[in-house]
């Protein structure tokens, strides 16, 4: 910025030059104005630039930091919530947990909230049969959860969105969300599900039933972390559907993705392509900076909340 400014000032210095060389002093008005507005412009970048070195990530802030990073926030902060299981023999274990931070944090760098760190305390029970996978208690899930949104609240954080990166957890997240009409809080929780992808333009997916660590997420975690990729093992074992269980789409049982894709692999990872992460990780990170805005800009959940709390303590005077 120093530099800047100080070649500004030579130039200013070229045009008294000029103008004492007869130049004529209206030539040199509209330059030295033109000039003014550039150190203006350059200065406000600058400006803009300082800001932008507050860190998204809760975990990379200073105590001081976190109280700035709150206020420019506005109070919203986002929980990305991921799972630890695994994902064929070609991804990590963590590969939700790393796609979902990926796309919080480029959102956050372009609409501005605070990022809690890494959760995957998620729901996960039907990959329990698979090594690196942690299934903790459904009860465990939702204590936990309950005890880590009200931390979040009494930091500062009055609208919470979680950001889901799991397929586990989209039965639950909603729940938990109904679940804060049972207890007063004074924060909002908001749940952004897994986002819809099939977008004009999205390259073509090629693999049928790509449901889990496929082409689809491969090439996602290709863009997120290219190192922990092992493309050549994505044949190593099947990712075909079993269809060991004949009952009719009118009835749930908790085992019908083991029996669909023993495995815990949906897909065939093989055709993953940048092309398609970079198209899906954009769509993704769009779709996310929208529902953040439409957070921030919220003022009557939490008033709806308190009007339904209010009225819940004299249900037979609700009119």
């Amino acid at each position: 910025m120093l530099f800047t400014i100080v070649m500004v000032m030579k130039i200013f210095d070229l045009i008294r030059a000029r103008a004492t060389r007869g130049t004529g002093i209206r030539r040199v008005f509209p330059m030295y104005n033109t000039l003014l507005a550039i150190l203006l412009a350059v200065f406000l970048a600058h400006s803009a630039h300082a800001q932008e070195t507050l860190a998204v990530q809760w975990e990379l802030l200073t105590s001081g930091d976190f109280v700035k990073a709150i206020a420019r926030a506005q109070g919203t902060c986002m929980l990305p919530f991921g799972i630890l299981e695994k994902h064929g023999q070609q991804l990590p274990l963590g590969t939700d947990l790393i796609n979902v931070r990926y796309v919080t944090v480029n959102a956050a760098r372009k609409e501005f909230v605070v990022i809690f760190p890494e959760y995957y305390f998620g729901q996960i029970f039907e990959a329990r049969h698979e090594p690196g996978s942690v299934a903790y208690s459904a009860s465990l899930q939702l204590e936990l959860l309950q005890a880590t949104t009200d931390e979040m609240a009494r930091n500062g954080c009055k609208k919470v969105i979680i950001v889901n990166g799991h397929g586990g957890n989209e039965h639950l997240l909603p729940y938990f969300a109904q679940s804060q009409l049972a207890v007063q809080h004074d924060y909002v929780v908001y749940i952004f599900g897994l986002p819809t992808l099939d977008r004009v333009g999205r390259p073509l997916v090629k693999s049928p039933k790509d449901m889990h660590a496929g082409e689809a997420e491969t090439s996602h975690t290709i863009i997120s972390a290219p190192s922990v990729v092992h493309l050549d093992r994505a044949n190593a074992e099947s990712g075909a559907d079993q269809r060991r269980l004949n009952l009719p789409d009118s009835l749930y049982t908790g085992i019908w993705w083991y029996a669909r894709f023993p495995n815990h692999y949906a897909g065939d990872a093989s055709n993953a392509n940048k092309e398609l992460g970079e198209f899906d990780m954009e769509t993704w990170t769009d779709e996310l900076v929208t529902a953040i805005r439409a957070v921030k800009t919220d003022t009557e959940s939490l008033k709806l909340q308190n009007e339904f709390f209010e009225k819940a303590t004299h249900p037979l005077d609700t009119k």
